[in-house]
């Protein structure tokens, strides 16, 4: 069969149809699944042609990385201040893109941004002919009209085509998620046949380019799907079972260079990322005694109480940051079979990568779409999340990544905070310079950061932790001390031994928390070198 005309085509054909003051859906959890080559190519369309410009991007993450993708555009258009390009953005993470960030503080376009799983999900829900996206998640927070509604500046409060509405269902409230439906898709795969059915074989993950391709196509208005691929097969050479997104809904097929077609930000094909293969078995190399390591190790037990309570293995969530550390100790610790890791991408297993390659692990064993996995956090379907923090106030409102200057936004953090059954939120108990020794079962701060992260006030919220609190278990995990939430607020239940009370805690936060009448101390084990045998203790709790 021959390939249907006009649907294998180069970059510029494709792209040549794309209107000014058009809405684009682009797929990318950083480098993961974006269509670098499609990107830098309708940049380079309006470079040349002066369009097409104004254009609204969306996506389900970010897509792009340091340097990379987006960030690479955004760069030079805040370096020749361009306004015209761009006119607004609606997306989750801009964490990768410094530059990006500077555009959106310089009032250069419109910005919005929703959680990676309300914005994964509002595409699957536009591809089903709804208005919107109805959840609880962002409820008292950021995203709540009542507070700040998703605006990340002035324009964007201006112009309102991004909202979130306060809607009442049985008696509950919701918000419900509202955007222009968008008219163009830039997705990527990995394989395309004749016809366009895309496979992605070769690709860290599916992400949502599936739903970003159903809402595109959906009425009223059907638009218009450009696919980046490696390669293109013959017709019917595919397997039905691996094809991701049909052919019919692909109007336009591009192969990318091979330099534009990484699967992460550092690593341009790996096998075993892809899941073709697995890596072989390998012992663990311990990570180094340090403060990260000590509240990975704290979080880990009380994991592993929950394997004890629950008498069979947990499903969680690992945050960026600390949080990944778990992974990492529970391997060394031998108890990875007990706990099944997840990643807001889809992926399941394997060893976690980090950094601007996040959201890919090598060896998973399991990887399903976005979509599928933000329902099982909202949904409450795994057993407990670790998350990090940057600011907690008295009220337990979270900040977990926004400063003034510094807006990477809220990533997948609104969606699990939201679902998970249990939260242990992991982090530094101060921040800046510190000079903290671990070792012989103590922790000895010789030097304080000189930054408070318990404040009064979080600089923006992105959990009402306390509303939460009631059938819940929450908890903030440090190094020095560790608080459980109640419907009051932050009680503190355990310190680190070695440590002042007064001086070392309660002097460094904004406002005083209860202290437990059984403040216990937090577990020796976690501050000496070694294995803490945590599995062993599993093996014999869980056969008692």
């Amino acid at each position: 069969m021959e390939a249907i005309p006009g649907k294998i085509a180069s970059a510029e054909e494709a792209l040549s149809h794309v209107r000014d003051g058009s809405v684009i859906a682009v797929s990318g959890f950083n480098l993961a699944t974006a269509p670098e080559y499609l990107i830098e190519k309708l940049y380079e369309l309006y470079k040349e042609t002066g369009h097409p410009k104004r254009l609204f991007l969306m996506s389900d993450a970010f897509p792009g990385s340091p340097g990379r993708g987006l960030d690479l555009i955004a760069k030079q258009l805040y370096e020749e201040r361009d306004s015209d390009f761009l006119e607004a953005i609606l997306m989750p993470y801009l964490g990768w893109s410094v530059w990006l960030q500077k555009m959106v503080a310089d009032e250069m376009l419109e910005a919005y941004t929703w959680s990676i799983g309300v914005m994964a999900y509002w595409f699957r829900e536009v591809g089903s002919g709804r208005p919107g996206l109805v959840t609880k998640v962002g409820l008292h927070t950021f995203f709540d009209p009542r507070h700040e509604g998703g605006f990340m500046n002035e324009r964007a409060k201006k112009a309102r085509r991004a909202t979130a509405e306060v809607i009442n269902v049985g008696g509950e409230e919701y918000l419900l998620y509202r955007a222009p439906k968008p008219e163009v898709a830039l997705i990527r795969g990995s394989t395309a046949d004749e016809i366009g059915n895309l496979t992605m074989e070769d690709e860290a993950m599916y992400g949502s380019v599936l739903s970003i391709a159903q809402a595109v196509k959906a009425l009223p208005r059907k638009g218009t799907v450009v696919a980046q691929v490696e390669r293109i097969a013959r017709y019917g050479s595919l397997n039905p079972k691996e094809v991701v997104v049909p052919g019919p809904l692909v109007d336009s097929i591009v192969v990318a260079p091979p330099e534009k077609h990484w699967q992460v930000s550092s690593i341009q094909y790996d096998p075993m990322i892809a899941g073709r293969i697995l890596p072989p078995p390998r012992l663990a190399e311990p990570v180094p005694l340090d403060l990260r390591k000590t509240i990975a190790r704290r979080v880990l037990l009380e994991m592993a109480r929950d394997i004890v309570e629950l008498g069979r293995p947990i499903i969680v969530n690992l945050g960026i940051g600390i949080p990944s550390l778990v992974a990492k100790v529970a391997l060394e610790e031998g108890v990875q079979d007990l706990i099944h890791v997840t990643i807001e991408s889809g992926v399941w297993g394997g060893d976690p990568l980090y950094g601007p390659d996040f959201g890919a692990a090598i060896g998973p064993y399991a990887i399903i779409p976005m979509p599928d996995q933000f329902s099982i956090y909202e949904g409450g379907v795994i057993d407990a999340a670790s998350l990090g923090f940057l600011q907690v106030d008295k009220d337990v409102n979270v900040n977990p990544s926004m400063l003034p200057g510094r807006i990477p936004g809220p990533g997948g953090f609104p969606v699990i905070v939201t679902g998970a059954p249990k939260l242990y939120y992991a982090g530094a108990f101060t921040a800046g310079k510190r000079e903290i020794r671990v070792g012989e079962g103590r922790l000895e701060i010789r030097k304080d950061g000189d930054i408070v992260k318990f404040v009064r006030r979080v600089y923006k919220s992105f959990c009402a932790c306390r509303r939460l609190a009631e059938g819940r278990e929450i908890m903030f995990i440090t190094e020095r001390a560790v608080f459980r939430v109640d419907s009051e607020g932050l009680v503190l239940v355990e310190v680190a031994p070695g440590i002042d009370l007064e001086k070392d805690v309660l002097a460094k936060m904004e406002f005083k928390p209860k202290v437990s009448p059984r403040l216990d101390t937090m577990d020796e084990r976690i501050f000496r070198e070694g294995k803490m045998g945590v599995r062993d203790e599993l093996l014999k709790a869980i056969r008692a």
